[in-house]
């Protein structure tokens, strides 16, 4: 059976529901009122955004299509581009003075390379052959005198050397006897060997000039007299008119040549007190350079022009060259003077020919009467 329920509690129960459902519809209109109106705000401000962005884009775009903001933005553009260009172009410059200094560098090693090989294959060809394109010394003297392409049939460089002596020379100690600088007369030899008629420098001691001379008709690869006529000549010594005869029969160039040292020789003979070389002592020490046998060469001089000495040959009967230090002889001596006298060191020392080279000094006019004589101021 139901209970029963007192009615006043009933009342006030259907009361209460009645009052929450009402505050409860109030409270969601309230909630939806105020997220209809954060909604609409929020609407609102983004509206006002999204124009205020548009404004200024359109602002903006408006601004860059500006005839003058055109020609400035062109303007920057083209600065930009001629600075990058003009790096571009530094950066490129730079980089050819490099490579062009590097090519320089690069040339110059190679030319002084160059010219080092060229020196050391001149040498060997020289050794080899014997006559390079521009050489003096070495040469045969018609060859010498043929390039000179001059009037006078005499080798330029003892004409210099000659000159050189005649001004301020001949007064000088020792003259063609003292055997001079070494490395001086490399170089002259040098210089003569780029240019036949290349000038002697000043202030050379006269005495590497004679030796200069010397080493010139040393390295001639037949002497002067020819070894044709070797015999001959030496025979004909004793005998002026014998003497002027047989040198006719010389090639000119040798014949001039010959007149032209021998008159020098003699111009140092007339200064001997001064000098100390007499007619006797210029002989000795030039006969080896003037005439001498096949086979036996002036080898000494060969140092002179930087040519390898050559190799000793095991044959012992080929017959030993000799110098103008290795003639010794004094006047007194009671021997053969057409005979070959061998030395202590089994060097000959040719008599006969010292008497050939010192009847051409002294009596050097009466024999060459035929020639244009030469003559100095």
């Amino acid at each position: 059976m139901p209970s029963a329920i007192s009615p006043p509690w009933q009342e006030k129960a259907s009361g209460f529901f009645s009052s929450s459902g009402v505050k409860i519809k109030s409270a969601g209109q309230s909630a939806g009122t105020f997220v209809g109106e954060v909604a609409k705000d929020a609407k609102g401000n983004f509206t006002d955004v999204a124009e205020r962005v548009g404004t200024l884009v359109k602002s903006r775009w408006a601004f860059l299509q500006q005839p003058s903001t055109k020609q400035a933005m062109q303007e920057r553009l083209i600065s930009a581009a001629a600075t990058t260009g003009t790096l571009l172009r530094k950066g490129v410059e730079e980089t050819k003075d490099k490579v062009a200094v590097g090519k320089t560098k690069v040339e110059e090693v190679a030319k002084k390379t160059a010219q080092k090989s060229k020196t050391i294959l001149t040498d060997i060809e020289r050794w080899q052959k014997g006559v390079a394109s521009t050489d003096v010394f070495g040469v045969p003297i018609e060859v010498t005198v043929q390039r000179q392409q001059s009037s006078k049939p005499v080798p330029h460089i003892l004409v210099r050397c000659a000159d050189y002596l005649i001004l301020s020379g001949l007064n000088s100690p020792d003259l063609f006897k003292s055997e001079g600088d070494k490395k001086v007369i490399q170089q002259l030899v040098s210089i003569y060997n780029q240019d036949s008629n290349a000038s002697l420098p000043e202030g050379v001691n006269p005495v590497d000039i004679a030796a200069l001379a010397k080493c010139y008709l040393a390295s001639l690869p037949e002497p002067l007299t020819t070894f044709e006529l070797y015999d001959e000549i030496k025979g004909a010594r004793s005998s002026i008119h014998s003497m002027r005869n047989i040198l006719k029969r010389l090639p000119s160039v040798n014949y001039m040549t010959l007149e032209f040292i021998t008159a020098l020789l003699l111009r140092v003979s007339q200064k001997s007190l001064l000098n100390k070389m007499d007619a006797r002592s210029l002989a000795m020490e030039m006969v080896p350079v003037i005439i001498w046998q096949k086979g036996r060469k002036p080898e000494f001089y060969r140092q002179y022009w930087n040519q390898p000495s050559k190799i000793p040959s095991k044959n012992l009967d080929q017959p030993p060259s000799y110098s103008a230090w290795d003639m010794l002889a004094e006047e007194g001596e009671s021997v053969d003077a057409s005979s070959l006298i061998p030395l202590d060191d089994g060097v000959p020392t040719d008599f006969g020919a010292i008497e050939v080279v010192q009847c051409l000094i002294e009596h050097h006019n009466a024999i060459f009467t035929d020639a244009n004589v030469t003559t100095w101021r």
